[in-house]
């Protein structure tokens, strides 16, 4: 029997230890996007998480598990987006010094937020060698933990909440569906999912401009990410050697969807469900509209967890 890196005992552990400190997130419908969709689709809104999105419920499960003389350390990470802000406020709700490399280029805004939490920013050139050996050189310098974004036991069993939470609100999902960029909610969502809901399909969504994952499920050997291009920018990370065993073993199918589907149902969440949520969010229903799931997927009832909604409001797509 293979063996992951997180169970759903994991999971199920995570979820005692982090309520109290994560949004418990609702689960809306859009009776007009069930028209569009022919079916009934349930978003569970991580836009509404903490940090604006799902990657807060990682960062604190992580954090809550250092150990006092780890945590005096403090933390760090590399990452432009919600992950560095997901680890800057578990830090500071723990009132542990946090460390974030982020690239020289990361949006001002992103970098203003990561601040705003108290957390120390270190800026590197914008490739991933300079992130991996800055965070190298401050983990040399202040001997902080460091937290990858997804390839972290713990991170992938915090993400794997938001699905716990997602089947205790709903009833009789036939999939469930999540974009997929590292892979630590869709790894977390499919364990949750496989032990809780086993009759429930689990399918992935992703970018045609950034498809590692699709064409690592379909050859079944990791293939990394190179030169992604893509509006969705939480997705252009390859998986990790603890996510993909997982994806490759328990996902259903991945779908992939070109830039302006994803534009497209952006758009369409935010006019018909009136919430705000980013391009990597919107990437599921997307694939949920497209043609390919139509024609291979008959169930009814699809749950989607929305990611997140941290949204560059200078620069949406359809400007």
């Amino acid at each position: 029997m293979t063996q992951y890196a997180t169970s759903f005992s994991d999971v199920q552990d995570a979820y005692e230890r982090v309520k109290s400190a994560v949004h418990r997130t609702p689960v809306i419908t859009s009776n007009q996007i069930n028209r569009l969709a022919g079916r009934e689709l349930f978003f569970k809104c991580e836009n509404l998480q903490k940090v604006g999105a799902f990657k807060f419920r990682g960062a604190c499960n992580a954090v809550m598990q250092l150990s006092d003389e780890e945590a005096a350390n403090g933390v760090v990470t590399h990452s432009s987006g919600n992950h560095a802000q997901a680890v800057a406020l578990a830090a500071a709700q723990r009132g542990i010094p946090a460390h974030i490399v982020m690239p020289d280029n990361a949006p001002a805004v992103k970098r203003a937020a990561v601040e705003a939490y108290g957390a120390r920013v270190i800026p590197c050139i914008p490739t991933l060698q300079a992130r991996e050996s800055t965070a190298q050189e401050v983990i040399q310098e202040t001997a902080a933990t460091f937290i990858h974004p997804y390839d972290n036991a713990n991170v992938i069993a915090g993400q794997g909440t938001a699905a716990l939470e997602f089947l205790e609100q709903t009833e009789g999902l036939d999939a469930i569906i999540t974009p997929v960029g590292g892979g630590g909610l869709l790894s977390g969502t499919a364990i949750v999912t496989r032990s809780a809901l086993p009759n429930s399909k689990v399918f992935a969504a992703e970018p045609t401009g950034a498809d590692d994952a699709f064409r690592s499920f379909e050859s079944g050997e990791l293939i990394p990410q190179t030169g992604p291009n893509t509006i969705a920018d939480g997705l252009l990370t390859s998986l990790g050697n603890l996510t993909w065993p997982i994806i490759r073993d328990h996902v259903d199918a991945i779908f992939t969807v070109d830039d302006d589907s994803i534009a497209s149902a952006m758009r369409l969440i935010w006019e018909r469900a009136k919430i705000v949520v980013e391009p990597s969010g919107a990437v599921p229903l997307a694939a949920v509209l497209s043609e390919r799931f139509q024609s291979e997927f008959n169930g009814n009832r699809i749950g989607i967890i929305i990611s997140g909604g941290n949204v560059n409001l200078d620069r949406l797509p359809w400007q």
